[in-house]
């Protein structure tokens, strides 16, 4: 029997759905609602497509939406002072840089500079000191994590003294996830190993796993004989592997062999639809919060 197919394209629209709720009822308490900038420093394809779609959604759920294009060419101290300009701008609650930025612009330097109150991505290094001490102190989870974790969830997988692994180390994805399911609350609770490309034994320790969290961005590294019968996989890679003739668009695989994944595990992410498209939701969702901190609450 195949496993459960958690789609994160039909629970984004539940997410996004509830979010729109949420500011129709903070306009109509306070007058006012989410405030966003998205900072784009020159023009490239991927970067564009990406804060388009960034854009789409938070004017969507009739956020306050400012798109903010600079040249290739700005300085570092100028984008620093225009970041400094949102910092204290009162009708912003979320301030959005992304990445990557040209070679002549420090990336830490620049996200450093965002008010922690304002960083919807999680990134600055007070949001991630936040995440470490859990509880309500996590203001704002990295978007893919929270993205994860949310899908856990929505997806009545038992996390509550669970066996959870995960595969991959970044920054990004690997530690703070670890770190969330780890802690007290509702989604967490459970028992985290964290593996990596020096792990001796990593089909062992996935074999294991209640809930298999793969984010190593190799395609289909982890084998159907990994994964324990009837466990949670979510699958996070996103690999390029070839071009479609016919449509021209590229072929996406996971970091899981979906196919033959979804005979054994319990319940599994796809690629594309699953993790993808909850990303940019947890971000609106970070600044829809973002925006209640600063109004006082609901």
């Amino acid at each position: 029997m195949s496993a459960e197919i958690i789609s994160g394209t039909k629970m984004r629209q539940e997410i996004l759905d509830e979010l729109k709720k949420e500011v129709d009822e903070m306009k109509a308490k306070t007058g006012k609602v989410p405030g966003l900038v998205t900072i784009l420093v020159g023009e490239t394809p991927a970067s564009v497509s990406y804060v388009t779609l960034k854009i789409k959604t938070a004017k969507s759920l009739g956020f306050h939406e400012i798109q903010d294009t600079q040249s290739v060419d700005i300085t570092e101290e100028d984008l620093l002072a225009l970041i400094e300009k949102y910092n204290t701008d009162p009708e912003i609650h979320g301030i959005l840089i992304q990445l990557p930025l040209p070679k002549h612009i420090d990336d830490n330097k620049v996200l450093n500079a965002i008010n922690p109150d304002k960083d919807v991505d999680g990134f600055h290094p007070v949001n991630v000191g936040r995440i470490m001490i859990g509880g309500d102190e996590a203001i704002f989870p990295p978007c893919t994590p929270a993205g994860i974790q949310e899908m856990i969830v929505r997806s009545g997988t038992e996390t509550s003294g669970a066996e959870v692994v995960v595969v991959g180390r970044s920054n990004i994805v690997g530690k703070p996830i670890a770190i969330m399911m780890a802690q007290k609350g509702v989604g967490a609770n459970s028992t985290v190993t964290i593996v990596h490309t020096r792990t001796k034994d990593l089909a062992g320790h996935c074999k294991r796993a209640d809930i298999l969290i793969v984010a190593a961005g190799v395609p289909d590294l982890v084998k159907p004989e990994w994964i324990k019968p009837g466990s949670t996989v979510i699958d996070v890679g996103v690999n390029r592997v070839g071009m479609n003739e016919k449509t021209g668009k590229a072929i996406l695989k996971g970091d899981v062999d979906f196919e033959a994944a979804k005979e054994i595990c319990g319940k599994i992410t796809p690629v594309p639809g699953g993790v993808g498209p909850m990303t940019i939701t947890m971000l609106m969702k970070n600044t829809v919060k973002s925006a209640w901190k600063h109004f006082g609450g609901k």
